[in-house]
Formats: C-alpha cells, structure tokens, sequence
C-alpha cells in the first residue's frame, strides 16, 4: 500500500479522522421504586436523575458538509530513465558501466502508481485542500465531486511540514465548506468524519474529541514538522486522508491526516490538523506561494522525562507550562529576554501546558508578527514581547544579488540551450544543490533539479540576471519555473524580511 494511502511512524499509520458534536436534553425524574409513589425512590439507579445531556441528531451538519467532499484519485506516472540513473540505486551505477561503458545508455521503466484520498472544497472557484501525502509527486489528479463531475486538478503549493497541499479544480459556484473556529473545540465534544475510505463512496462516521493538541511524532516528511493533532474516535480508514472533520454545525475544524493503529486501519483513534492551523498554511501557500512560517528560536524539554531527568535540568513539578531548555542567541525569543530554564506559560494571553500546544500558536504567525510571551522565572512571572523571525534570518540586509544568492543557500548555474529546448523554455537558471542551513531549505520545498524562470516577476535566463532581479526585490517574491519533465508552473515564495 503506498503513502497515499498510509503514513507509517512505529505503531502508528497514516489515514484519517473525525465524528461529530453536541449536547441537548432536559432534566427527567426518572427513577425506580419497589413502593407506590414514593417520595424519595428507594433504590437510585444509574438512570435516576437528570441526563448530563443528550446527543442531536447529525443529519444537519452532515447535510451541510457532505456536498464539500471530495473524491481525489492520483497517478504517479514514472518515466522511462537511462544511463547513470537506474532504479536500483546509485549501488548499481558501477556494474552497469563496468558491462555497457559510459556511452550505454540502458533504459529501465518503473510502473506507474494509482492512489486515492478525500480532499474539502474551501471556495467557490475550486480551492481544494488536502494533505500533501495524498498529491506528493502525482503526475496526474483526478477530483470527483459529490454530484458525480469529474475534474483534472492542479497543484498550486504544498507544506510537508504540516502535512497540507492546496489544489484547484476550474469550476464555479461550487459548495464551499463552512470553516470553524478550531481553537473552541473541547473535549467531549461530537465530531464528524467524512471521507472516502478504502475506495468506498463518501462515508460519514461519528466520534468526540478525545484530546488536542497530540503530537503522535508520525510526520517525517518536512524539516521542521508541526504536529498538534485534534484527536477523536471517530471510524476513518486510508482513503479518508484530506477529508472533513466537521462539527454538528456542519463547520470545518480538522483536516483528517492520520490513525493510530498496528495494522494501518481503524483499530483506535484518529488525528486532524485543526482548521485554524491549516487556515494559516493554505493562506500563505495562496498568496505566497510556499509557508511564511516565524520561529520563536527555543529549543524545549521533552515532555516524558524521569524525575531524575527533570531534577538535573531543574525543572519543576509545580509549574506548568513549557520549559525553555535553550535559545538561540539570534532568535525572537533571546530578543526579547527569554532565557534557559524559563517555563513559558502563555502565548498571546493563551495558557500553554505542552511543547505541541506552542507550536501550534506559534505555527498560525509567520515572521514579523509580534507575539506576547508570559513566563515565569524563579516563582516570578512575566510578560514580553518577542518580534518572530526566520529560522535562517533575514536577507533584507543583501542588498547585493550575489549577496542575497548565498543567503538562498543553494548552488546554481545556467540552463544550457539544449536543455532549454527540451524543456520547451527559453532559458533559466537550474538549481544543482539546496542547503538545509539557507532560505531555500527553511522556507521552501523546492527540491534540486528545480529551473528557475522569473524572480519577482523578472524574467531569468542566467545566474548573473538571477542576480539582478534579487537585486530589485524588497519584501516578499516568488521564484517562479519548472521541473524538467514535469509540464508544469511551480512557485515558491521567499520572505524578504
């Protein structure tokens, strides 16, 4: 079964969540009684007294949510690849030129790969968000919506570090969900899953929230993952992954990504990335067309450590909150007076109790936003506030293209004619090599091989009039190109801060 269909970490396999919420009922005077008409009953069993409540009926919100889902079935078309390249592996490179020589040119084919998920229309013009697990490397996408039309879908930008893709169908007046307010979610609280699992039409399963904020470590596909899950029990399988958890408003709150389970089916409990969080993501990845994500430049204790492990950090039992283990010198936090030892408490006025539960405010700002830290330090508390900024830093101070090249942390040189013409462009600059340490690396996902065409716009054929377009860029801008073979306009924004 492919990753489309599953996320593995340890126990835990990827797929899909939800249920669905809500209280009603009125207080009754039941009881049970061995006398006639007593005045106090005799015996009070579990049903005497007033009901806490009672669930509504969730035909309402599925009615309402149900139209929103999507159908997504992907393929990953591999292409035929020669020479050095095999699909063995670079182990394999030596043995083939060792038989064929240099000049061999030995073709392989790879098989293609067909997948499906659950994906939420979020505007009217065909917005559709679901996890990037689901589209990662599909050569095609399929979207069918719920009155059965079938549409051909495009990627406009993905976050591995949340497990978010934004794509968009050409369509108009479609059902756009009802987004919610996934910070009012509580405990206890009836959910709606909805999905189609295992290749099965749209399906509706119903749970509670049985805890927020769960970082269940499953998400290994970016640098830098956010992972503070809505957790429920509600009924998902693979296929459900990017479908709607709904409220019994019929309200968006949770994009269903992930399942506890030994066997990579429903066996337990199910996770979403909570609607606030993916709100922020796919907002960037529209606008800009990659995360502008701010760090606050602290380093945190693990939250399962041993009496012994918390004595020699000193940290103690009474406070709770989340203990700063380290800063970065450069970073928002040592800015504004953080320091080692310190037990964050609140962010903007938000109690915080887990390192998940702060990087999930965190994760919804992006750098420049001002954030109010509350912390306390040797039984005092305070409050600051810290500017975010950019794990790597700025590069508003390169005002030199060649300056602003080294600060991207990649390596680049010119599109030959040859492989332009293949392409089908008229020239770019090809990304060789992308460093971990640079821009490129923390706030993209471009991958090497990328060739960039425009920068902000300005057109590129060469690394020197790479340069002169970085020298002109002042704020945020997009690098704009393609991947050869792929037969399609990718964008990835850069935040000039």
């Amino acid at each position: 079964m492919n990753k489309r269909h599953l996320l593995a970490g340890g126990l835990m396999a990827a797929a899909f969540t939800a249920g669905a919420f809500a209280f009603s009922g009125k207080a009754g005077d039941l009881y049970d009684s061995i006398a006639q008409a007593p005045s106090q009953p005799l015996i009070k069993t579990a049903y005497t007294g007033a009901p806490a409540a009672q669930p509504v009926d969730f035909e309402k919100a599925a009615g309402a949510a149900v139209p929103s889902v999507v159908h997504i079935k992907t393929l990953v078309q591999y292409k035929q690849t020669a020479g050095n390249q095999n699909p063995f592996g670079d182990g394999e490179d030596d043995i083939f030129r060792h038989f064929f020589g240099d000049g061999g040119r030995r073709q392989f084919n790879r098989p293609e790969q067909r997948a499906s998920g659950s994906g939420v229309i979020i505007s009217e013009d065909g917005y559709i968000v679901t996890n990037n697990h689901v589209v990662d490397n599909a050569t095609e996408i399929t979207v069918t919506l719920n009155d059965r039309k079938n549409y051909k879908a495009k990627v406009i930008g993905t976050d591995p570090n949340t497990d978010l893709a934004l794509i968009k169908i050409d369509g108009k007046n479609l059902p756009a969900v009802a987004i919610g307010n996934s910070d009012d979610v509580r405990l206890g609280q009836w959910v709606l899953a909805i999905g189609f699992p295992l290749n099965l039409d749209v399906t509706v399963t119903q749970g509670i929230i049985s805890a927020k904020s769960r970082n269940i470590g499953i998400n290994r596909q970016g640098p830098a993952p956010v992972e503070a899950f809505l957790q429920t029990d509600a009924a998902v399988n693979p296929g459900s992954s990017g479908g709607a958890l709904v409220n019994t408003n019929g309200e968006l709150i949770g994009i269903n990504a992930a399942i506890a389970s030994p066997t990579g089916s429903y066996a337990g409990y199910a996770y979403s990335i909570p609607a606030n969080l993916m709100k922020k993501v796919i907002n960037d990845i529209k606008q800009f067309g990659s995360v502008q994500r701010g760090y606050l430049g602290i380093s945190m204790a693990p939250e399962n450590l041993d009496d012994a492990q918390k004595k020699e950090l000193g940290i103690k039992d009474d406070v709770n909150g989340v203990f700063v283990a380290g800063t970065d010198p450069s970073g928002a936090a040592a800015a504004a007076g953080i320091k080692q030892g310190d037990v964050i408490t609140k962010v903007n006025d938000a109690v915080v109790s887990s390192g998940s539960q702060l990087s999930e405010k965190i994760a919804t700002l992006k750098p420049g936003d001002k954030v109010s830290l509350t912390y306390s330090r040797n039984g005092s508390e305070s409050t600051v506030n810290a500017t975010l900024k950019g794990k790597m830093g700025s590069i508003a101070g390169a005002r030199s293209g060649s300056a602003i090249i080294e600060s991207l942390g990649g390596q680049f040189e010119d599109l030959s004619k040859q492989e332009a013409a293949r392409i089908g462009i008229a020239g770019g600059v090809k990304v060789t090599d992308i460093s971990e340490d640079g821009v490129l690396g923390d706030q993209t996902n471009m991958k090497p091989g990328f060739v960039i065409t425009k920068a902000g716009g300005i057109p590129v054929r060469t690394v020197e009039e790479l340069k002169a377009a970085l020298s002109k860029q002042s704020g945020n801008f997009q690098l704009e190109g393609t991947y050869p073979g792929s037969g399609r306009t990718y964008f990835y924004g850069i935040n000039d801060y």
